[in-house]
């Protein structure tokens, strides 16, 4: 089979080319792609630990507490160490990270906007389906 008819690496070229356009979009807010995952979630959700939200994204925790100390740093977050179990941290919004929800929303949707034109809403489900019984069958190859 030719190389361009493999799932994975149309997977893997779109993946690149996707993140390399959100990053541009991020840029401006002083983050990365994966500290934007993060703080979508944190939007979602305040107060799940590290571990959480490492499952959550389906990284590494090691990676993920990284990630959340960079953007401590920054001042969009903090963590604050579990009342039951000392060894785990929540992880909480600072209001700088509250507030640029706002501010990065428009650009995020935009840029979204522009990577589903030409699909129907129902070839972007069918798509988002398929992808995801895709990574269910190899997750735990």
């Amino acid at each position: 089979m030719e190389l361009e008819k493999y799932i994975g690496v149309n997977v893997q070229r779109a993946a690149l080319k996707l993140n390399n356009y959100y990053q541009k979009v991020v840029n401006p807010f002083d983050i990365t792609v994966e500290q934007w995952e993060i703080l979508v979630v944190l939007w979602e959700r305040e107060g799940i630990t590290q571990k959480e939200l490492a499952e959550r994204l389906y990284k590494d925790q090691t990676n993920v507490a990284r990630m959340l100390f960079k953007l401590e740093k920054k001042g969009f977050i903090h963590r604050v160490v579990h009342e039951t179990d000392r060894r785990s941290l929540r992880v909480y919004l600072t209001p700088k990270g509250s507030d640029i929800k706002d501010e990065i929303l428009a650009p995020s949707m935009e840029a979204y906007q522009k990577t589903i034109k030409g699909l129907s809403e129902e070839e972007v489900e069918n798509f988002r389906r398929v992808l995801s019984i895709m990574f269910n069958n190899v997750k735990d190859l």
